[in-house]
């Protein structure tokens, strides 16, 4: 996929380090991430490529903050044109602009107790910005185009198949989407319809301006999406280049996927 030039830059990743402590084994640190630096434009999609352990869903956990930094900084461009760095705001302001300008999609979904399908996405909705009704819209238009039918609108999440769920969570995280979405192996539990179904849905976020930063090791999805591929290696950055120089180095293994 081409990229115009002309995009801007939404996110700036600047000297990131992570490192945790041991606390119920010995207490000793370990980095998991070292001096990580990128940047994403609006309308881009950005594939992280690495074997597991490489840092890419701990990196994702950091900028949606989950996880808080070491060090470093994660410079993020707000709808109002505000440069802020997210490693330096409270939880409220944190809370806030994940509502409605930054979106995590996880490879799971949490079910929640007592919640249905549609209320779950209906909530996503509202917490973007939009009234009860809109959102109530949208989500059964998500869920629709994502082959959740009405018989499950109404069924608690928490009995919904692995596949089900996937694309609960993959629903919630499309609708009115934010400016940047963090997909870490959204499609993983998909049969191949629901995988193209769901990888096409992805695709138009990019046509629509959404920056989005997505861990796959399914390296069709990849070729399919991504316009750039950043390559981790246990916590660092070991390559990063246009989807068409890295997709073949990746395929003859000469980048560790």
């Amino acid at each position: 996929m081409e990229l115009s030039s002309s995009d801007t830059t939404l996110l700036k990743v600047q000297d990131l380090n992570k490192s945790f402590i041991l606390h119920n084994i010995d207490g000793r640190t370990i980095q998991v991430l070292h001096d990580l630096r990128f940047s994403i434009n609006a309308g881009e999609h950005v594939a992280l490529a690495g074997t597991s352990g490489a840092g890419k869903s701990t990196l994702l956990r950091i900028l949606f903050q989950t996880y808080s930094t070491s060090t470093g900084s994660i410079l993020f461009k707000l709808a109002s044109g505000e440069w802020v760095d997210l490693t330096h705001l409270t939880d409220s302001e944190i809370v806030a602009i994940r509502g409605r300008e930054i979106g995590y999609v996880s490879q799971f979904l949490r079910a929640q107790p007592r919640r249905s399908v549609i209320d779950l996405v209906t909530r996503a909705g509202i917490s973007r910005g939009l009234d009860n009704n809109d959102a109530r819209e949208q989500a059964q238009m998500t869920l629709e185009k994502l082959h959740i039918g009405k018989p499950l609108w109404e069924v608690h999440t928490s009995v919904l198949s692995g596949g089900e769920k996937q694309r609960v969570n993959i629903a919630a995280g499309l609708i009115s989407p934010p400016r940047l979405l963090l997909l870490d192996e959204p499609i993983s539990a998909l049969d191949p319809e629901n995988r193209t179904l769901a990888l096409e849905l992805i695709q138009e976020l990019t046509l629509n301006g959404v920056a989005v930063l997505a861990v796959f090791h399914d390296l069709d999805a990849i070729e399919q999406v991504s316009h750039r591929i950043i390559a981790m290696e246990k916590g660092r950055i070991v390559q990063e280049g246009p989807t068409n120089t890295l997709l073949p180095l990746l395929r003859k293994g000469y980048i560790n996927s």
